[in-house]
């Protein structure tokens, strides 16, 4: 690890092994988990340290510089792309957490790693100091990885009712993983199971919803940078639509490559690359990514200057970076459609990066936080002059 480099410096390390990762992309399918030499490459690029506190180690980079690096490699190879942003966003989550859960993680090392699975189908009960959790989580990306889990999960009032929704971290002996990933797409994840059974969690080593929605967590008590002023609800679905986009812009170099070369005898020999129909495609497919990212980028840089300034986020620009992000996921799968269908029936074959771009990119679509109608009526309804009170905002 380069203890001198700077996040521009990361960028270009990222950069540099996509090569490699390509390469490998069929690899990584098979073995339905990133190879442990991807892992290693990428934490020595110094990529999973963009979004951790400096008192750690890490570099409190603007958050584009950490989607910029995510996209690339999701060019490269969508699982490893996926796995990178997952895993690589939960470090400025756990920044904000009490100190104490954060020392617990990094104090002896400052690259362990931490896998996720927020969906709240675990027991939390809460006993003197913390919570009783139990339950089996799904679809937990790059857990193989790494020695520590966040795990989300509703606390019951006395009526029975969720009173608050929370993440619980918990370390590796606390839980089993059940290799259970067998699936069309990002079968290189490794998304696998997470089984816990009356696991003990302090109360510091959880984190309410609701303090993230309001950006005022326990965390800030020692992360004073703007970074970790973003609501999680903004930052958490980038995490999941930019692997896409990533796995789009893939599909499309993979996919003019291909054109330029490919002569179609069903049109008299005609090259691929002078149907006219073919470049209409193509423009159309770099226009769907183009304004996907520009506005990704437009609306990152603006919930940026508020909290550098120090201002509340408006509600209507936090309505708008949800309805953005998962248009952009649309705009992505739009386009990797339009190049699929494009592409003719070689790309079929077993190995070609087009198919398993396209295919990789639908998997992605299917995460909850892509559901563009739930993002999209509450857009609509604070239009309206709907009250909004969703904490995931």
């Amino acid at each position: 690890m380069n203890e001198k480099a700077d996040p521009a410096a990361v960028v270009d390390a990222v950069t540099d092994l996509l090569p490699v990762l390509r390469e490998r992309a069929q690899e990584t399918e098979d073995r339905r988990v990133l190879p442990g030499e991807t892992m290693k490459a990428l934490t020595e690029t110094g990529f999973f340290r963009l979004l951790q506190p400096k008192s750690f180690g890490g570099y409190e980079a603007d958050p584009m510089t950490f989607f910029t690096c995510v996209r690339l490699i999701a060019s490269a190879c969508g699982s490893t792309g996926w796995v990178s942003s997952v895993i690589g966003v939960h470090p400025w989550q756990l920044a904000l957490f009490a100190p104490q859960a954060q020392q617990d993680v990094w104090g002896e090392d400052v690259n362990t790693r931490m896998s996720s699975s927020y969906a709240p189908t675990g027991k939390a009960e809460p006993v003197d100091g913390g919570f009783k959790l139990s339950g089996r989580w799904s679809f937990s990306s790059g857990c193989d990885h790494a020695t520590w889990v966040l795990l989300g999960g509703f606390v019951f009032g006395p009526d029975g009712k969720p009173a608050d929704f929370r993440t619980f971290l918990l370390p590796a002996p606390d839980y089993e993983i059940v290799d259970v990933w067998d699936t069309v797409g990002l079968r290189g994840t490794g998304s696998n199971d997470i089984v816990v059974k009356g696991a003990f969690v302090p109360d510091y080593r959880s984190l309410s919803i609701q303090d993230t929605a309001k950006c005022r967590c326990p965390g800030h008590e020692v992360n004073t940078a703007p970074l970790y002023r973003l609501p999680w609800g903004s930052v958490f679905p980038y995490a999941i639509t930019v692997p896409v986009v990533g796995m789009a812009t893939g599909a499309y170099e993979a996919h003019v490559a291909y054109q330029k070369e490919r002569v179609r005898a069903a049109y008299a020999g005609q090259k691929a690359s002078e149907d006219p129909f073919s470049q209409v495609r193509v423009a159309e497919a770099a226009w769907d990514l183009d304004a996907a990212w520009l506005q990704l980028e437009r609306n990152m840089r603006e919930l940026m200057d508020h909290v550098v300034s120090g201002t509340p986020i408006p509600m209507p620009v936090r309505l708008r970076c949800r309805r953005d992000q998962v248009k952009a996921t649309g705009r992505a799968i739009n386009a990797v459609d339009r190049l699929f269908e494009n592409s003719g029936g070689r790309v079929l074959a077993s190995g070609t990066p087009i198919q398993r771009f396209w295919r990789d990119a639908h998997a992605g679509r299917v995460h909850a936080i892509n559901d563009p109608e739930r993002a999209l009526s509450m857009y609509g309804k604070a239009e309206f002059g709907g009250d909004i009170t969703d904490a995931w905002v």
